[in-house]
């Protein structure tokens, strides 16, 4: 049992880490050529800022969701609502870069929002350190929002 809880560990790092790759793969060349294009508000964070904050969200992410499969209640709808919020912030990079639109990217993002807080919620009546654990995910998403909004209505 013990080493079976390695490799889950290491299976939602993998899973998590592909979103972000993948993610990072739909916005690699909008971010050159198209992003820079966009009025930003003057709060706009820089470029080199999103990927070392993404790389260590998903991988907090990925040790909440190990946390909530280790803790062996009824797992289904906690693990459904991380993936559904997993599936949703990978879309959201293809909403937003990929079609370059930041009006789809608020109608992806605003639903994430939404997932992100409930999965916070219901991780958290399970296992405090899990909730925990997606709280700087549910500021960073929050944060997001606000500048897809931002974004959109200056575009």
């Amino acid at each position: 049992m013990f080493r079976n809880q390695w490799i889950v560990l290491a299976g939602f790092l993998l899973v998590c880490l592909i979103v972000g790759f993948g993610a990072g793969f739909a916005t690699q060349s909008s971010v050159s050529d198209w992003y820079p294009t966009l009025v930003k508000p003057s709060w706009n964070p820089p470029n080199w800022i999103f990927a070392p904050v993404w790389t260590t969200l998903y991988i907090l992410m990925a040790i909440a969701g190990w946390l909530i499969w280790r803790h062996g209640t009824d797992l289904k709808p906690a693990l459904t609502l991380f993936f559904l919020q997993l599936a949703l912030n990978f879309a959201w990079s293809f909403l937003f870069f990929g079609a370059r639109s930041p009006l789809l990217g608020l109608a992806g993002i605003v639903p994430l929002l939404l997932l992100v807080a409930i999965t916070t919620f219901v991780f958290w009546r399970i296992t405090r350190p899990a909730g925990l654990l997606f709280v700087p995910y549910l500021a960073w998403v929050t944060f997001a929002t606000v500048l897809n909004i931002a974004i959109w209505q200056l575009n």
